[in-house]
């Protein structure tokens, strides 16, 4: 074998090598990626069971309904809402008619099973995805701008 050959082998060894990493980081990356849905992006998209997102809107008006540590509830963003159970302590500042952001996975009957809730964390303050969408839905009111 000569020098050049020699040369040629380990330059595609480490091309294989690179790229052997390369897809290892991209398929870790795309495994640790959540996103966020409203409930009208979700039936819009129809995302699928058991793929964990991020699901945001305004807790539904009289939909809150708390069965020991269990609380169940709908999320909305006035266009659709979607049911939402959750099993722990809600934030403080949880409540009716205020924004929300909950991370969890749709099971087959449509509802979200969240595993974490963040609630607002002032009397103005909203998350951005949650008044993006709800400015891209023509439902933004003034009273609802954030600081």
């Amino acid at each position: 074998m000569t020098r050049k050959q020699r040369r040629l082998y380990f330059v595609l060894l480490g091309m294989l090598a690179l790229g052997a990493a390369t897809a290892l980081v991209l398929t870790a990356i795309n495994d640790t990626l959540v996103y966020f849905y409203t409930p009208a992006d979700i039936q819009a998209k129809h995302v699928g069971p058991n793929r964990r997102f991020r699901l945001g809107g305004l807790v539904e008006k009289g939909s809150v309904v708390k069965k020991g540590e269990t609380v169940d509830f709908k999320v909305t963003d006035l266009t659709a809402s979607l049911a939402v159970t959750y099993t722990g302590v809600l934030p403080d500042l949880f409540r009716e008619g205020q924004g929300v952001v909950a991370e969890g996975k749709l099971d087959g009957q449509g509802m979200f099973h969240a595993s974490e809730v963040l609630a607002k964390h002032d009397e103005k303050y909203m998350p951005k995805e949650v008044s993006d969408a709800l400015k891209k839905s023509g439902q933004w009111r003034e009273e609802n701008a954030s600081k």
